[in-house]
């Protein structure tokens, strides 16, 4: 694999994981005690930290990046694994 196939691939699993991980860890005006805003939904969170989320998620992707590439290179689960119709 390139290093330019290599950023790519992290790329997407970085979105990925950014995206998938936004629910965890946001706590409402109603959870923290804060009064709402009018006009303001009930599930919306109290405080977004957008830096924190950010490296979590590359934390998150790297780990996963790290399996991704061990399994590209010792080849534990291949195309014909996944093959389930022949």
């Amino acid at each position: 694999m390139s290093i330019g196939s290599g950023l790519a691939v992290y790329f997407l699993i970085f979105v990925f994981t950014a995206f998938l991980m936004l629910p965890f860890g946001m706590r409402t005006d109603e959870e923290v005690g804060a009064a709402k805003v009018a006009g303001q939904a009930e599930s919306a969170p109290h405080r977004f930290d957008l830096q924190r989320h950010l490296i979590r998620a590359g934390l998150v992707s790297a780990a996963l990046f790290v399996l991704f590439y061990a399994n590209w290179t010792q080849g534990w689960i291949t195309a014909e694994d996944l093959d389930f119709y022949s």
